[in-house]
């Protein structure tokens, strides 16, 4: 009887503290789902918050550059890209060269001419020096030759004037004999005839001297008369007319050196358009991410068609659904705060009331589907704030991650009011749960770890399927199991 006496209080007590643990469990779990409650009808009313915002950023499409086979493709999708990065190499052997052998052809003619003339005139030049040199030492010979000759009919007509003289006293001395009838003429004409003689020998001489004086004069002054000047005259002619040809050919050398240089332009321009067609590099023009691949490697492409799509991570932005009321405060230029994203700061640069499909084309993602009284927020990473945009990268190997794109993150405006929203409390409530099993993971056995967690999905059923004002989250049985998974 003691036995049974004293068991009774013991199974009382027993059951009362059963009754404090579910009194207890049922508060929480009360607790839990009206804070669900609160975080799913007051937050559209008072919050500034919006969690259905992706991360989004522009589209860029390389196209090829030149018509060719594509013999280097690297790009796959997914695969995150620096600037810079070759992402496919073009080549083209089928380029049409017919114009440049034209004007290679033209140029090489006027080349050739330009090495004939050159080569006439050098000759010319050449036979000129000769001839100088030839028709110099010819004029010093004739000056020579000249100044001997002078110098010899001067003599003569000094022995000219002297026989004159004595001729002359002669016939003045028979003239006075035959005056004085000492002689007859007979005497006197013979000496009148040799002194007659002697004055023409005299002024012939003197001709003479006279005549060579003047060659000799000529001669210094470039004039040659004479017969005996007629060959270096030749000569002088000669060398005048190689000069004047020689003249002329240097005259086309300049003339054949400025068309050839004219020439080496056009030429120089189209070997560099054919450089740029036979060949070419498809580079990276920013940091970010192939999206798709539009192209093969072997496949002849035409300039201008795509090869890929790239997501250019340097630009990405935020794409934030805010209700009408919510917009009344928010404008162009506000300052928000960013969870989940790379850049913690950010600015509304603009608000659309829809989109459309030619816009989300421009874009990695489609904008999120709105639904009636919302509107878009365009939110761009604040530079000014010291915030900036960080991609993701892994600095220690060098190799770029692919960006954030089409994650979903939480925007909350700047002083505004902070009353997360359900999914946001709901992630909280799943990282807390998640941080605590995990804290706890190690002290408590793994059975009555994952028993606890059961009870608790079972609360969190049991509490849904009473309340009726949380009809509409029929979900959340699955969300507890998440978390419970979790």
């Amino acid at each position: 009887m003691s036995d049974s006496t004293t068991s009774r209080p013991g199974r009382l007590a027993a059951g009362g503290r059963h009754s404090v643990i579910l009194r207890v469990s049922s508060l929480i779990v009360a607790g839990i789902l009206s804070a669900l409650m609160v975080t799913a009808v007051v937050p559209p009313i008072v919050a500034d918050q919006s969690d259905r915002a992706i991360i989004n950023a522009p589209v860029k499409l390389l196209t090829a550059p030149i018509n060719g086979d594509i013999v280097l493709l690297s790009a796959t999708p997914g695969r995150g890209v620096n600037a810079g990065d070759v992402l496919a190499q073009i080549s083209n052997a089928r380029l049409d060269r017919t114009t440049l052998i034209m004007l290679e052809q033209k140029a090489s003619d006027a080349r050739q001419k330009l090495a004939a003339t050159q080569e006439k005139r050098g000759s010319d030049l050449n036979y000129l020096t000769s001839l100088s040199a030839e028709i110099g030492g010819q004029l010093t010979q004739l000056k020579t030759l000249f100044k001997s000759q002078i110098e010899e009919l001067r003599a003569q007509v000094a022995e000219s004037d002297s026989l004159g003289g004595a001729k002359k006293a002669l016939v003045d001395r028979q003239t006075k004999l035959v005056e004085r009838n000492t002689a007859n003429m007979d005497m006197l004409n013979p000496t009148l005839k040799q002194y007659s003689a002697a004055l023409h020998k005299t002024e012939a001489d003197k001709a003479k001297l006279g005549q060579k004086i003047s060659q000799l004069d000529a001669l210094e002054r470039g004039i040659y008369v004479g017969d005996e000047l007629i060959p270096i005259a030749t000569l002088v002619q000669k060398r005048r007319d190689i000069d004047l040809d020689a003249k002329r050919l240097a005259i086309e050398e300049a003339e054949l050196s400025a068309q050839l240089a004219d020439q080496q332009g056009p030429m120089d321009a189209e070997r560099a358009r054919l450089a740029k067609l036979a060949a070419a590099e498809v580079r990276v023009p920013g940091k970010g991410m192939v999206m798709a691949v539009e192209a093969s490697k072997g496949r002849h492409v035409g300039a201008g068609d795509a090869l890929a799509s790239l997501v250019d991570c340097e630009q990405q932005f935020v794409v934030a659904i805010f209700s009408y009321r919510q917009g009344q405060n928010l404008a162009a230029g506000t300052h928000v705060r960013v969870d989940g994203a790379p850049f913690k700061s950010g600015i509304i640069t603009s608000l659309l009331p829809k989109t459309s499909d030619k816009l989300d084309e421009r874009y990695a993602v489609p904008f999120p589907q709105t639904e009636r009284r919302e509107m878009y927020a365009i939110v761009m990473p604040d530079q000014k704030g010291g915030d900036g945009l960080r991609t993701n990268s892994t600095e220690a190997d060098g190799k770029s991650s692919p960006c954030a794109v089409g994650k979903w993150v939480t925007v909350t405006r700047d002083n505004g009011a902070v009353v997360p929203s359900m999914s946001v409390a709901w992630r909280q409530l799943t990282a807390f749960v998640t941080s605590w099993g995990s804290a706890n993971a190690q002290s408590l056995p793994e059975r009555n770890r994952k028993a606890g967690h059961a009870r608790l999905a079972e609360k969190f059923r049991e509490a849904s399927q009473d309340s009726v004002a949380l009809t509409k989250w029929e979900d959340w049985p699955t969300r507890t199991e998440a978390v419970v998974s979790k």
